[in-house]
Order: structure tokens, then C-alpha cells, then sequence
């Protein structure tokens, strides 16, 4: 791994060091708790669990989002450097796309409120997120990249593209949704077989970096998510491959989960949060197509999970933070 920002000989124009360490991805906190809001809501139509919950989630993610972005801006007005080196790095660029889909996310979050703020976010997650993924796809194929960079991680700029359409199409753009839709669908098999291939083949993800698997969920997730929208609801072969390839590759990970409790706390954690989130949300609009005992039992328990991991990983970001260790 490259060396940290603080042994690089890089200019630096402003003394603080948590600055100049800010990391991409802190913008995944955003991410988990924006899509823990969205779960809640759907939750409260299935169910009739408290709505209040998703909006302070939903907010709460907002307020990350701008207090991460703010420091983000810092850094690269006080440490320039720092942030060429994040996009030059071949596993930290995958998370610039991180803030694109923060974006999306508070775009789907705004939407009952406020149409015209919604559409704002979502055009700017749009573009930005279709710059990013043009720009890392370049890369990866003008430069020689190691097979032991290739992580899940990978997923986020590409696969991303599928978050496009959970709001895009409730704000009329269906025929971009679908653009972006496809870009998602089309790279997620390949990058998901060659993902797969280092997993089995290689050595194994170093254990800081290991909840990065609990990425695998997100696409099939949210693409299950972005396909109701996109085909009205109807729940079609299509809809159930993507539901089920989600709660497969969750069950596959829930088989090791030993491997995820001894790890120590590092921001990584925040792997963990957006997949429970997307998946939750899926089981849950599985369930109101599909009602039934068995749906049920799933939906609940998805978003029981997400809720008390997104909470754990909170707790533990803030404590790290007030003892002066997270960055």
C-alpha cells in the first residue's frame, strides 16, 4: 500500500494533519445512512414503522455529506498534492465516485420534499458520476493494473451507474436512467467474475481492507431497486435474479462471518453500510410485491441488520474521532 499522507513529501499549506489525511472514504457515511433512510421509508409504507426515522437518517446524511465535502475542499485547496495522490492510486480512486453517489442518494432522499432541490442533486451525481466512471475505465485500460488491486471496490465507479435511476425516473428522466442503467448491468458481470477470480485465486483481501466484500450485495441490491422503477413494478425474471443474487451473496457472507468480527475498527467499517442498506430496501420492496410470511421475515431482518450496523459503525467512527484516532 502507498505510504500515508503524512510521510509523503508533499506541500502541504496548512498545519493539520487530519487535513491532509481526510479520506475518500469517510463520503460512505453519507452513503450508509442516506440508504438507511430510504430503507426506513420504504419500511414505513410496508409496515408502518416511525417515518420520522428515515427523515433524521436522511438529514443526518445530508449534514455528513456537507461537513466531509467542506473538508474535502480544504484539502484540496491547502494540500493539493494529497488529492492527486488519492486519484493516482489504484485502489483509493475507486472511491471518488463515493461522492457522486452521495449525491444520487440525497437527490432519492429529497425528493418528497423539495422536487427542484432533488433534481439539482440528482443532475449534479449524474454527471459527475458519468465523468468519474469514464475517466477510472480510461485508466484501468491505458495502464498495467495488478490483478491484487482488483477489489470490490471496483464496483463503485462502474456499477454505481445503477443508482441513477432510483431517482432519475420519479423525476421524468427515464430514457438517461436507462442509459445509465445499462452501463451498471453490462460492467457488473465481468468486474464481478474477475473480482471473484482474485478472491479464490489470489491471497486473500488484507484484513483492513476485508469489509470492502460486503460491496458484492450493492449491485444486484440496488439494482433490484433501480429495476422496479425503471419497468413499473413488475417483479419479472430479470427483477428476481437481482433480488436473489443479493440475498445469495449476503447469505455467503453471513457463512463467514467470523472473518468480519475479529477485525479491528479502521474506517473500512463503513463497507459494511450502504450494501445492509441497499439490501434492505430490496428485501422490502420484495416484499410488498411478494407479500408473505417468508418475505416478511427477510425484510425485517434486513433492515434490522443494516439499522444496528450502520449504528455500531457510527458509535465507533465517533469514538475513534473524539479519541483523536481516526485519521
Amino acid at each position: 500500500m502507498a505510504q500515508s499522507l503524512a510521510e509523503r513529501p508533499e506541500p502541504c499549506w496548512i498545519r493539520s494533519r487530519w487535513i491532509a489525511q481526510l479520506p475518500l472514504p469517510l463520503f460512505a457515511v453519507t452513503m450508509g445512512h442516506a440508504g438507511l433512510g430510504l430503507a426506513w421509508r420504504n419500511a414505513h409504507q410496508a409496515f408502518g414503522l416511525p417515518a420520522v426515522v428515515a427523515e433524521v437518517l436522511i438529514a443526518f446524511a445530508a449534514a455528513a455529506f456537507a461537513l466531509v465535502a467542506l473538508g474535502y475542499v480544504v484539502k484540496l485547496a491547502a494540500c493539493p498534492a494529497g488529492v492527486v495522490a488519492d486519484f493516482r492510486h489504484p485502489v483509493m480512486m475507486n472511491f471518488l465516485p463515493a461522492i457522486s453517489i452521495s449525491l444520487l442518494l440525497l437527490a432519492a432522499g429529497a425528493l418528497p420534499h423539495d422536487r427542484q432541490l432533488a433534481e439539482s442533486l440528482w443532475i449534479a451525481g449524474a454527471a459527475l458520476h458519468l465523468a468519474l466512471a469514464v475517466t477510472i475505465i480510461g485508466r484501468w485500460i491505458r495502464q498495467n493494473t495488478e490483478i491484487q488491486h482488483a477489489s470490490p471496490a471496483w464496483f463503485i465507479p462502474v456499477v454505481g451507474n445503477i443508482v441513477v435511476p432510483i431517482a432519475g425516473v420519479q423525476l421524468g428522466y427515464e430514457t438517461v436512467s436507462w442509459f445509465f442503467f445499462a452501463i451498471g448491468l453490462t460492467f457488473w458481470l465481468p468486474l464481478f467474475t474477475i473480482v471473484l477470480y482474485r478472491l479464490i485465486f489470489h491471497d486473500p483481501l488484507p484484513p483492513q481492507v476485508a469489509p470492502l466484500l460486503f460491496i458484492l450485495i450493492a449491485p444486484p441490491a440496488a439494482g433490484f431497486i433501480a429495476y422496479m422503477q425503471l419497468n413499473g413494478g413488475t417483479l419479472d425474471v430479470l427483477g428476481y435474479v437481482l433480488a436473489a443474487s443479493a440475498l445469495f451473496i449476503a447469505l455467503v457472507l453471513a457463512g463467514i462471518a467470523g472473518l468480519f468480527l475479529r477485525l479491528p475498527f479502521a474506517l473500512s467499517w463503513w463497507a459494511f453500510t450502504f450494501p445492509a442498506a441497499a439490501l434492505s430496501c430490496a428485501m422490502t420492496q420484495m416484499h410488498a410485491l411478494l407479500p408473505g410470511a417468508a418475505t416478511h421475515a427477510v425484510a425485517l431482518a434486513a433492515l434490522a441488520f443494516a439499522t444496528a450496523i450502520i449504528a455500531l459503525v457510527t458509535l465507533r467512527t465517533l469514538a475513534a474521532l473524539v479519541a483523536g484516532r481516526l485519521f
